[in-house]
């Protein structure tokens, strides 16, 4: 067994696959997440991010935008009983790369066979990739 050299770490190469559900976005610097990814993949194995995204039409974008900003807060603020932590959610979503700019990370990070898929209208966008 290969030995990490990050405490509590994966080894090299020693996963076929890797997933993350919205989380990454909340990762202080994407590139080296994604190199992290790479790095504990066997060959031939396959990273999955599922992240929010930014809708594309225009219209349903502003709705998307008013809604994440006004109405997701407020809801999850009655639920949860606290506001604040759903205030941070649409500034992370608002600064998250595009789905297009994350696939050219992804890429630029030794990925091959890089896709995308947008759900939910594009407020969700699910990103495949091989090592």
């Amino acid at each position: 067994m290969l030995q990490s050299q990050h405490e509590g770490a994966a080894g090299d190469r020693s996963l076929d696959l890797v997933t993350v559900a919205f989380g990454f976005r909340n990762l202080a610097d994407y590139q080296a997440g994604l190199a992290e990814m790479y790095r504990v993949l066997k060959p031939a194995g396959v990273t999955a991010i599922l992240e929010f995204s930014q809708p594309k039409g225009a219209v349903f974008g502003k709705l998307y935008g008013f809604y994440s900003r006004k109405v997701l807060p407020l809801i999850g603020g009655v639920l949860s009983g606290s506001r604040d932590a759903y205030s941070y959610l649409p500034a992370s979503i608002e600064k998250f790369p595009s789905a297009e700019d994350l696939a050219s990370r992804m890429h630029a990070a030794g990925f091959r066979s890089v896709e995308f898929i947008r759900m939910t209208g594009g407020t969700v966008a699910l990103h495949i990739g091989t090592k």
